[in-house]
């Protein structure tokens, strides 16, 4: 079975890569993906997917990931009612990236060669840009929001993490991370959309590997569900001094973004009119 595969290899990614989300679109409200231009056009669509127990390719999450900063700009999932998934520690990568077709097959050397011999290293993290930095590969989407064995190894991607400070990490980040996991079981239908980003410091690299990757500065997240027939979207964005988070209305999220990224505006969930929610 390919699920097998999957397991026996622990840098493959069977994740995809296009120009659009037009393959994966289910994991955006109304299947619209967010209104963002991003600073550089650096940036690759990414359709994260495994394959299940009958062989059949599973789109899991979308990812919008930035070449340049070798980091994804946001991660975007259909939150379902969550389970106790243990944690797989195998981090993988996406060979597509660096425009190889093949699977990238090796041990857990780094850094990974391709079949045909060619680094997969121009485009994106690997492993050895963490080791020794003193940076956590902080989750975008992360394990405990997934409710399969299948979507918890499909999270243990490099293109779904960002060099994030370990006390952030496994302190208020966590906190929060249950905090909405909490919350979003209490929606209409046990759904929610979750779009899930980082700002970059494209000041500050991690200090190994030739400085390839950028540090995160902020990260932040932004949830729609219904509840009680209403629509209610939240946003979340830190650290702040406290290494604590906000939390802020969509509308302010979305002002704080825009002026962070340098662009005009930003919009998370096009098409979602103010009259249709409550923030």
């Amino acid at each position: 079975m390919k699920l097998l595969v999957f397991l026996l290899l622990p840098y493959l990614s069977l994740s995809e890569v296009f120009q659009d989300f037009n393959q994966c679109s289910q994991f955006f409200l109304k299947n619209v993906p967010p209104r963002f231009i991003p600073p550089l056009s650096s940036t690759a669509h990414i359709c994260q997917c495994v394959w299940n127990e009958s062989d059949v390719k599973t789109y899991v999450y979308a990812t919008l990931y930035n070449t340049a900063w070798r980091i994804p700009i946001y991660s975007a999932y259909v939150f379902e009612k969550p389970r106790s998934i243990g944690r797989c520690d195998l981090w993988y990568i996406e060979p597509q990236l660096d425009r190889d077709a093949d699977p990238c097959n090796g041990n857990n050397a780094d850094p990974c060669m391709s079949p045909k011999g060619r680094k997969i290293i121009n485009n994106q993290a690997v492993n050895s840009d963490y080791d020794g930095s003193g940076y956590d590969k902080g989750h975008l989407y992360p394990v405990q929001h997934t409710n399969n064995h299948l979507s918890m190894l499909a999270t243990s991607t490099l293109t779904n993490a960002a060099p994030q400070n370990s006390t952030f990490n496994r302190g208020a980040w966590k906190t929060h991370e249950k905090a909405v996991k909490v919350d979003l079981q209490g929606c209409d239908y046990a759904l929610a959309y979750v779009v899930t980003g980082v700002v970059p410091d494209i000041n500050i690299k991690i200090p190994t590997n030739n400085r390839r990757v950028t540090v995160s500065k902020y990260y932040w997240r932004a949830t729609c569900c219904v509840k009680n027939g209403v629509v209610m979207v939240q946003g979340y964005y830190g650290p702040d001094n406290n290494d604590k988070l906000q939390k802020l209305s969509i509308t302010d999220l979305q002002k704080q973004l825009a002026k962070d990224y340098k662009v005009r505006n930003i919009i998370i969930f096009p098409n979602l009119l103010k009259r249709d929610r409550e923030d």
